[in-house]
């Protein structure tokens, strides 16, 4: 069974980080295009960053420069260290894993993921 599993969330200050993780199991990650999205209360599942299986990358704008999207294919893991922190990132961030094409890039939007995982709460408070 295809499933995926994010860690890593919890509540930090305002400036600090968090890295988040999705692991796999089932399939071999390295094999999917693997996207990172976030949906805050009352609004629409953004996407925030996504890998492409060459490890190309894309950002929304908003978090450029302060969040980094890798693989550890070695670990069947993606991870998305997010650095300096605003309240304006707070949400529940879910990882999408969806096969494609090895020079595609990753889609962008959620509605071209296959798989999901249930999702991590990140919290940015003082």
């Amino acid at each position: 069974q295809l499933q995926l599993v994010e860690s890593g969330g919890g509540l930090v200050q305002p400036g600090g980080s968090l890295r988040l993780s999705c692991a796999a199991s089932g399939f071999i990650l390295g094999s999917y295009a693997i996207g990172w999205f976030r949906q805050a209360p009352g609004k629409e599942r953004e996407g925030v960053s996504c890998i492409g299986r060459s490890g190309s990358t894309n950002y929304v704008d908003s978090v450029k420069g302060r969040f980094l999207i890798s693989r550890d294919n070695a670990k069947n893991m993606v991870h998305l260290q997010m650095s300096s922190l605003k309240p304006e990132d707070a949400a529940i961030y879910y990882c999408a894993a969806v096969a494609y094409g090895y020079i595609s890039g990753c889609p962008p939007a959620a509605n071209g993921y296959r798989y999901w995982g249930q999702g991590t709460q990140v919290t940015v408070s003082s």
